[in-house]
């Protein structure tokens, strides 16, 4: 019983990686598409919005992809060294996501809007401006 179990959760496991790597395909074929169909009028608005089409559909990717790697290393029996694995896999794509998305909304996730907009505001480059 327990065996079918797992079996059936680390097939679950495969299926959730699988979804994780397509949202990252099918985001870059997503910003592919933005790109050929604004050829004509690509400005710097659209480049942002190209750049955070890609960088959200990889963001939302890792998160799967997170829980697809403690799913299957929870369903086996985890050694030390598994746990140690799982956990720098984790580690190195948290650093991921928080590096994107700092990238992507010019703030960390723990800052509110108004306080990333108003350290904008009070650098010296704004000054000149």
């Amino acid at each position: 019983m327990i065996e079918t179990l797992t079996q059936y959760i680390d097939s679950i496991a495969k299926i959730i990686e699988f979804v994780g790597v397509m949202i990252m395909v099918l985001g870059l074929v997503y910003a592919f598409y933005k790109t050929i169909s604004s050829l004509g009028h690509f400005t710097d608005e659209t480049y942002v919005s190209i750049r955070q089409a890609v960088g959200k559909s990889i963001l939302l990717g890792l998160e799967v992809l997170i829980a697809a790697d403690i799913m299957a290393t929870v369903v086996t029996e985890p050694t030390l060294k598994d746990v140690l694995v799982l956990g720098f896999i984790v580690l190195i794509r948290t650093f991921l996501s928080l590096s994107l998305q700092v990238e992507l909304e010019g703030r960390f996730p723990w800052q509110s809007k108004k306080s990333a907009s108003e350290k904008r505001l009070n650098t010296p480059q704004a000054d000149k401006i």
